[in-house]
């Protein structure tokens, strides 16, 4: 019950922070910053992008912290939908700028995740998830001499979603620093493989 609560607050005070940096926008922002949530469809996150390309021109700072706090926001709860955030963050501040930072906050937050799993879910995630934790963790008894690699191949060849990778690694007894390393590593490439089909799509969204 204390990791529930514990985790609740965290939540809570992230949550409320974010909002804080959405309402409390420097300047004098046009109509149109009520559309600052995260975009569910592709005419949401058309829109959203017109208007922080607009904001973004003379509060370029505000805008990086924002974009970074949302993302790790998601990330760090294991929340889904970060693609869209990956097109936006092309059309904010550039393509190849766009991926590398998507990359470093997509490493960030899944080591985020990791701590808050290793605080307050581990109990749970072996409660609602047994079956699948046994399997990982046999996987990595079996290649605990290769373990990196190995979770170099999750990554890239997923046998169970990244959410639940970063909240089991903890369990695992994966190192952090291998973890971090190891999802880093594997975004470059999966990154690398997706690359023309993500300026395809920056280019649809903001021609």
């Amino acid at each position: 019950m204390r990791s529930l609560i514990g985790f609740l607050f965290v939540l809570g005070t992230a949550t409320a922070g974010l909002y804080w940096l959405s309402v409390r926008l420097p300047g004098e922002p046009r109509a149109g910053s009520g559309l600052l949530k995260f975009p569910s469809d592709l005419v949401e996150l058309r829109e959203l992008a017109e208007f922080l390309q607009y904001y973004n021109k003379e509060h370029h700072a505000y805008v990086l912290l924002l974009f970074c706090s949302a993302y790790l926001y998601k990330q760090s709860f294991a929340i889904p939908g970060s693609g869209f955030l990956n097109i936006l963050a092309g059309a904010l501040f550039g393509p190849w700028i766009g991926l590398l930072l998507c990359c470093a906050l997509t490493s960030v937050g899944a080591t985020c995740c990791y701590g808050l799993s290793n605080i307050f879910g581990k109990q749970f995630v072996i409660y609602y998830f047994p079956d699948k934790v046994a399997m990982l963790q046999r996987k990595v008894e079996e290649n605990r001499s290769s373990l990196f690699f190995l979770l170099l191949f999750l990554r890239l060849f997923p046998m169970s979603p990244n959410w639940f990778l970063n909240l089991t690694s903890p369990i695992l007894n994966i190192p952090v620093a291998q973890f971090f390393f190891s999802v880093f590593i594997a975004l470059q490439v999966k990154k690398a493989r997706e690359n023309h089909s993500f300026l395809v799509q920056m280019h649809v969204i903001l021609p």
